[in-house]
């Protein structure tokens, strides 16, 4: 029994910590005014047109991978690399972080390729997209650093002053998500450890990290890289024109929530339900927008945004089983 309950704990914690979270968010909203909001105020056509820069974001991911792959002596089919993508962030909803591992597996199990490697070469492009994006946020920032100090002084407001805004239970989820992610950190860490016993599966991890050493066009390979976090933002900013109240605030408001939140999902919650909603909306606060206003949009843009995961990894598992099941009947008639 005993060897059961922290796997489980390990699937449930997420659910509960972004659930708690969520639920300090919205414990006084008035749900009542989304009916109005969704269908009669929305600008659906804008929410649609935002999921084709979601959707290639994770075509640009699967290509990079392919091309991190290639120089190693695996070459999966572009298919089975993008498929393994969209499974990967809706896998990742039930339980997270589990994307990266399962990715490796649908290529090691549909196109043979080597479970190491390719783990390796998603270690890499984890160090390419977090240097990308703190190079995106420390831009972002010093860029808007005089507008905010000017912001402080027209309105009097100190940064003692901001963290009197706080609440206290504010201040309870922050230094909860801080704690958290040391935490993964440190097992992360004691994770790595316990790989290291297996030679050859490390060494395989290692050769797949350093591939990028070994990527034939590093030009294309940037390419992906930027264009993954340049259609990441286009997901999210064509959203903010799906609101009356949002269409107005500019490409700044835009980014620096943009920022804030895809740090915000490094806790470890389904999709960053909860962290991603409370950096989202304390910015956008910060940016003059109301509470009520604010939370709404952290919660409807959230939550389609999540149903386009899942769509997205419905679909890919069924065009997986097809080319599957499509191989295995082509290698029937080879062998008849």
């Amino acid at each position: 029994m005993k060897k059961y309950i922290i796997p489980i704990s390990k699937i449930l914690f997420p659910f509960i910590l972004g659930g708690s979270i969520l639920y300090w968010m919205y414990r006084d909203f008035p749900f009542s005014s989304l009916d109005n909001l969704l269908w009669n105020e929305m600008h659906w056509e804008w929410m649609f047109l935002s999921f084709i820069p979601g959707i290639f974001a994770q075509v640009f991911r699967g290509l990079r991978w392919r091309q991190a792959l290639d120089p190693m002596g695996e070459h999966p089919r572009r298919s089975t690399c993008i498929n393994a993508i969209f499974v990967s962030y809706a896998s990742s909803l039930i339980i997270p972080r589990s994307g990266e591992i399962i990715r490796c597996g649908i290529l090691k199990s549909h196109d043979s390729t080597s479970f190491g490697k390719s783990l390796g070469t998603v270690i890499t492009e984890r160090i390419v997209d977090s240097f990308l994006m703190l190079l995106l946020t420390g831009a972002v920032l010093l860029y808007q650093l005089p507008v905010i100090l000017e912001f402080f002084n027209l309105t009097g407001v100190g940064f003692t002053g901001l963290l009197q805004r706080f609440t206290p239970t504010g201040i309870f989820v922050t230094i909860l998500c801080g704690c958290l992610i040391a935490v993964m950190v440190i097992f992360a860490i004691k994770q790595f450890s316990v790989a290291r016993k297996i030679k050859d599966v490390l060494r395989d991890i290692i050769e797949g990290i350093l591939s990028l050493k070994k990527v034939h066009n590093i030009p294309l390979y940037l390419f992906y890289s930027v264009g993954i976090w340049v259609s990441y933002f286009l997901h999210y900013w064509l959203t903010f024109y799906c609101f009356d109240f949002t269409a107005h605030m500019g490409i700044t408001a835009a980014l620096i929530s943009f920022c804030i939140g895809s740090i915000a999902v490094i806790v470890p919650t389904p999709n960053g339900a909860g962290s991603w909603h409370f950096a989202v909306k304390t910015i956008l606060v910060l940016y003059g927008l109301n509470q009520i206003d604010a939370v709404a949009f952290a919660l409807i843009v959230h939550s389609v945004q999540t149903l386009l995961l899942i769509a997205l990894g419905v679909y890919a598992l069924i065009a997986l089983q097809f080319i599957y099941s499509k191989n295995a009947n082509i290698g029937k008639e080879d062998t008849t």
